[in-house]
């Protein structure tokens, strides 16, 4: 057993888990953040994406081990108390979502994508990044509506604060 802590959606967080426990077991079965899933155990969904240190990664591609000492955000932790954040309600707003499951994680990416891209955030792009991402309930037009209209609304406010 390895004691593992981080800071977890601002929290700072310990527990003991085996060595072999990967992340994303670590955030839901420890600490009953269950928002991020397991879709596929071979990073090739996208379902269990969080961000790490403020990037995007695959949480059943990496031991808890390894994040241990670094920042942690679960889609749990984008919203401010209960307003969904920009990209939430893009989501909510263009129907960005059918079943729901593969939601969490495409929130993620795309938060992760306009945190890099801002407001030049474009459709070649979101297409391309979402490659690691997979829905089986959509066609992918509204869960891109939904990148695009968050990334203007964020660039535009992100202007109106200079």
């Amino acid at each position: 057993m390895s004691k593992v802590s981080m800071t977890v959606n601002g929290r700072n967080v310990a527990g003991e888990c085996e060595d072999r426990t990967l992340l994303v077991h670590f955030l839901r079965e420890t600490l009953h953040l269950t928002g991020t899933h397991v879709g596929c155990d071979t990073s090739q969904c996208g379902a269990c994406v969080v961000h790490l240190d403020g990037k995007a990664v695959k949480s059943c591609s990496m031991l808890a081990v390894q994040a241990s000492g670094s920042h942690v955000t679960t889609i749990e932790g984008i919203a401010k108390g209960q307003d969904l954040s920009a990209v939430q309600t893009a989501f909510k707003e263009h129907h960005g979502l059918q079943c729901g499951y593969c939601t969490p994680g495409m929130i993620m990416t795309v938060t992760d994508m306009i945190s890099r891209h801002g407001s030049e955030l474009d459709e070649a792009t979101v297409r391309e990044e979402l490659d690691g991402n997979i829905c089986r309930c959509t066609g992918y037009h509204n869960i891109v509506k939904a990148a695009l209209d968050a990334a203007s609304k964020m660039g535009a406010r992100a202007v109106a604060a200079e």
